[in-house]
């Protein structure tokens, strides 16, 4: 993936925020938060945000939602104990999946730029996006 369009990485682009903090053990030997670390926490984010979308893949009876696909960028550093501002929101649905953009900052400065599609699915395979997670879904959507 190429660096991402400069209006990616514009967080009031993103209707969604949540803080993620920091743990002494995500640091790498460089004293920079590992990778690894990080992708865990865009998935921490992503539940954060359907939670507060209504939409709780997976919980009690229903469809699940999960990742096709994800592409992550590292744009810059990140650093323990401050925590990390994770942005997200969605930037295109479609019939059985949708696109979620987040963007990570810590201190104001750009961290991490990455790209999550999910897929909704239940026991026969890929299924509609279910009704209330459309509907609110608008409130949502990436800014222009």
């Amino acid at each position: 993936m190429p660096k991402p369009d400069p209006a990616l990485l514009d967080p009031a682009r993103y209707p969604f925020r949540c803080a993620i903090e920091t743990r002494f053990s995500d640091i790498d030997v460089n004293q920079h938060i590992n990778n690894v670390s990080l992708v865990s926490m865009l998935q921490e984010a992503r539940v954060r945000f359907h939670r507060a979308a209504g939409y709780t893949p997976g919980e009690g009876e229903g469809p699940s939602s999960m990742v096709a696909s994800i592409t992550v960028e590292y744009l810059g550093q990140s650093h323990f104990p401050a925590p990390l501002d994770m942005h997200v929101a969605p930037a295109r649905l479609g019939n059985t999946s949708y696109t979620l953009n987040q963007l990570v900052t810590q201190d104001g400065q750009v961290v991490a730029y990455a790209q999550a599609v999910m897929v909704c699915v239940d026991a026969q395979g890929p299924a509609p996006l279910p009704e209330a997670f459309r509907s609110s879904s608008e409130r949502w959507m990436m800014r222009a």
